[in-house]
């Protein structure tokens, strides 16, 4: 179970809130690193999702310190970071949010036998939505006995 991720955005807000509105969630200020917001998801699991300003970089405390945020003032504009959620809505409505947004989203075909909307965040981040139909068809296709079936016959 993956309780909480976060991923960096050059507004913060305007993607915190797409995001809020796919998984269902709210939307509140995270103190602990400034400009950044967090989406909470009533969904009984505590799925989170907070939103860094782009060049908010996360860093080991020394010794016992917690971490703490530095600034990189030249990010690069995409991640090899990215996230698999499923979600409520269906294809047409993820396809929808993100074309109101300007940014691509695309129904795509994955090698081990299941479909995801691929959705770009600002077209630089890249998270899967999953429908309820989609997860179905993950959770077979992941279980491990079925993944690796399908890695050999790749």
């Amino acid at each position: 179970m993956i309780h909480h991720f976060s991923l960096a955005a050059r507004d913060p807000q305007r993607v915190a809130g797409v995001l809020a509105e796919v998984i269902g969630g709210q939307v509140f200020d995270f103190s602990p690193f400034p400009g950044s917001r967090i989406v909470i998801a009533d969904d009984g699991h505590g799925t989170a999702i907070e939103v860094y300003p782009l060049g908010l970089e996360l860093a080991p405390g020394e010794g016992s310190d917690p971490v703490h945020s530095i600034d990189n003032p030249g990010p690069s504009d995409f991640t090899a970071t990215h996230a698999a959620l499923s979600v409520a809505l269906d294809e047409a409505a993820l396809l929808g949010i993100a074309h109101r947004e300007g940014w691509r989203a695309v129904v795509c075909a994955r090698t081990v036998a299941f479909r995801v909307v691929e959705f770009w965040l600002e077209n630089r981040v890249m998270l899967e939505f999953l429908t309820p139909e989609m997860a179905r068809d993950y959770l077979r296709a992941i279980a491990p006995d079925n993944f690796e079936r399908a890695r050999r016959e790749a």
